[in-house]
């Protein structure tokens, strides 16, 4: 166990330094970096507990991962996030738990956790915290993660991993499963006696994976949103009049038809309003409203089409591969499953069929 505690407590502190050292340094990545200074405080504490003490205090790494890996998720996916002072409150019930915990010198055990002593009431209140933590942050961070993958269809053209935060989705996922299973153990540590140092490995051990991983693809994390400062907008709100939109949407086709914007791999809403002069929430409402589709998908039915053309056209001397890339598509991956989901074909069954279609008619 002191050895888990001492790795926990140095990896944390040297992928905090990492990301203080980090180029560039973005809200998000101060939220992090913060988060794993913490974080290693908490192995600190604890591998002092078992030299000080020779036992593990009552103490919970939930109520400070809950809302660090809610505000950081929420920093990411909201354009023009701020951290506001108060925004630290999120962190006060592990503080104070901790703080009250050494003062008591309360030790965490599953078995004299119901004692019917003095301290009691706070082992309770220090149980329903943890409750209402996992019940509260977790829900709000999967939510966050859902809503801002659908709203980067609105965006952009192109979707990677690092846009769509599927890492962080899959820590989520994770993570729950494992306050879910930490849940059950509790529960059955209360029926049948557990040896007290066992629940302590296992979330130890688990906190320090999530580490690992958090560390290794937080650094790695790019800004997705540039500050643009432009007001999000409701569309029931709306102040465009039937006359503009259409206008709008002409100017739209118009750029798309002449100028064929979708070849670039890197088009996105904001580089497309910028060219129009025209606000992003104003595209984004006629796409939505008028157009019927939102950016990501009106971008790649253009790329889908001019893809179409090519592997139609019996003269084209690319490779299917090559096509993609020539028509605005960023990697092979994002081609054949934007192709599939629009067509119902992959890229070679559609050639294929050209082919089929080419012979019969001879």
């Amino acid at each position: 166990m002191e050895t888990l505690i001492w790795v926990g407590f140095s990896q944390s502190l040297f992928e905090a330094i990492l990301m203080v050292a980090k180029k560039k340094n973005s809200i998000s990545d101060k939220i992090l970096s913060a988060w794993l200074f913490l974080l290693a405080i908490e192995f600190l504490t604890c591998a002092l507990d078992y030299k000080i003490f020779g036992f593990p205090l009552l103490s919970s790494s939930f109520l400070l991962f809950n809302p660090a890996l809610y505000l950081y998720i929420k920093s990411l996916t909201i354009n023009n996030f701020r951290l506001k002072w108060f925004q630290l409150l999120h962190l006060l019930p592990f503080l104070l738990f901790e703080i009250y915990a050494y003062i008591t010198r309360e030790p965490i055990s599953l078995i004299t956790f119901f004692n019917a002593d003095p301290k009691l009431t706070f082992r309770m209140l220090f149980a329903l915290a943890t409750i209402a933590s996992w019940s509260v942050y977790n829900p709000l961070s999967i939510w966050m993660v859902l809503r801002h993958r659908r709203n980067l269809m609105n965006e952009f053209s192109s979707i990677d991993s690092s846009r769509s935060l599927a890492w962080i989705y899959f820590i989520s996922i994770f993570y729950i499963s494992y306050c879910f299973i930490t849940f059950f153990i509790g529960l059955f540590g209360l029926i049948v006696p557990l040896d007290s140092h066992s629940p302590h490995v296992y979330n130890y051990s688990v906190l320090l994976a999530l580490i690992y991983i958090i560390g290794f693809y937080g650094l790695r994390q790019k800004i997705i949103f540039r500050e643009s400062g432009l007001p999000e907008k409701s569309y029931k709100y709306s102040v465009l009049t039937e006359k503009r939109k259409a206008e709008i949407r002409d100017m739209i086709i118009s750029y798309f038809e002449k100028s064929k914007p979708y070849l670039n791999p890197d088009l996105n809403m904001e580089s497309l309003a910028e060219h129009l002069k025209i606000q992003k929430y104003q595209l984004t409402e006629v796409l939505n409203t008028d157009i019927g589709k939102n950016f990501f998908q009106f971008v790649n039915s253009y790329r889908i089409e001019t893809v179409k053309q090519m592997l139609s056209d019996p003269g084209n001397k690319y490779s299917i591969e090559a096509i993609g890339y020539e028509c605005g598509f960023n990697s092979k991956s994002a081609f054949f499953t934007v192709f599939r989901n629009m067509t119902g074909q992959t890229p070679l069954q559609f050639k294929n069929q050209g082919i089929t279609g080419n012979t019969f008619k001879t």
